[in-house]
């Protein structure tokens, strides 16, 4: 795996990691992911990081899913698109954060003609969810494994969420989705940022 960028995001925690695709007239080869090249090149991006759970999930156009964390065991997530087109949105929800109940997100088309793919890095700590402007697949790799009984979720459209620091232009596709977003009962059934506050399990999560 040739790793050729980490950037940080507005809130820095939050990581881009840009790998090589080997390009010819027949498309493209890629490693996505070896273990040694992470520890060796991403221990500092990424402390402590280790899969314990791959997940993929396909998503058509308007659907908006999260904003799901978990603790015991606490869960980090690396995501990358698959195909189609998938806007991701990360949620800081560390007691103590200077960015605490800021929302970020970052645009992963495909983008199957580069010779680049991606992954985005969402630590412990951050509410994680994605909306999708096509058809789409995407994968994660949990550095927990699912333990039902021990996760939350914020409502993605809670009035109170300050998308200050996001991008613009994603903020209002992103706005243009409610009240028609394709959405499960159970997200639509998520907190608030003023709710998760009183929450005795938002404790767990520390800046």
């Amino acid at each position: 795996m040739i790793i050729l960028e980490v950037k940080s995001l507005a809130i820095p925690e939050v990581k881009v990691i840009r790998y090589k695709r080997f390009v010819d007239h027949r498309g493209y080869f890629t490693e996505t992911y070896r273990r040694e090249d992470f520890e060796k090149e991403l221990s500092k991006h990424l402390p402590g990081f280790k899969i314990e759970q791959v997940n993929e999930s396909r998503s058509k156009k308007g659907v908006v899913r999260g904003l799901h964390l978990q603790w015991n065991p606490y869960m980090g997530k690396l995501v990358r698109t698959l195909y189609g087109h998938m806007v991701d949105i990360v949620l800081d929800l560390r007691a103590g954060s200077p960015t605490f109940g800021k929302a970020i997100l970052y645009d992963m088309p495909a983008r199957l003609d580069k010779d680049y793919g991606e992954w985005i890095w969402v630590p412990v700590g951050f509410a994680h969810g994605n909306f999708y402007l096509e058809d789409s697949a995407i994968e994660y790799f949990c550095t927990g494994r699912y333990s039902p009984g021990c996760e939350a979720g914020i409502y993605p459209f809670a009035e109170d969420i300050d998308w200050s620091l996001a991008d613009e232009k994603l903020v209002k596709k992103f706005k243009a989705l409610e009240g028609k977003a394709i959405i499960s009962e159970k997200d639509k059934k998520g907190l608030s940022v003023g709710e998760w506050k009183k929450k005795e399990f938002a404790e767990y999560f520390k800046y």
